[in-house]
């Protein structure tokens, strides 16, 4: 079993949320073709959002854990931002910040291979 099968990549998001096209756009862009297993929930109460982990939308998971979360993240059903290394803020983590999380999860490798 190679590593792309072991990692189990969870997208949380709240029904209509704004941001869910570009967290996928990035997340795409940041596995340059190779497959990983996905799994796509929309979250629609608090009790929910608490029982997923989701910090708010949209909320990455990788093997069940945020990789970008922060100390004493509260569950949450509202927008959420992602901070990039520039210092500006969109709705998703960036392309290179999903490559570096994915790579150190085991479930995409920097191989520049096409």
């Amino acid at each position: 079993m190679n590593q792309s099968e072991t990692t189990r990549v969870t997208v949380l998001t709240v029904p209509d949320c704004p941001n869910a096209p570009l967290v996928r756009e990035r997340i795409t862009e940041a596995l340059q073709g190779r497959a990983v297993p996905m799994e796509w929930i929309e979250v629609h109460d608090a009790d929910e959002a608490i029982r997923q982990g989701m910090t708010g939308s949209p909320t990455l998971l990788l093997n069940g854990v945020d990789p970008f979360a922060h100390d004493g993240p509260a569950p949450s059903l509202s927008c959420r931002l992602y901070r990039h290394a520039d210092g500006t803020a969109d709705g998703a983590p960036t392309a290179a910040d999903l490559r570096r999380v994915l790579t150190a999860s085991g479930s995409s490798e920097t191989t520049g291979k096409g």
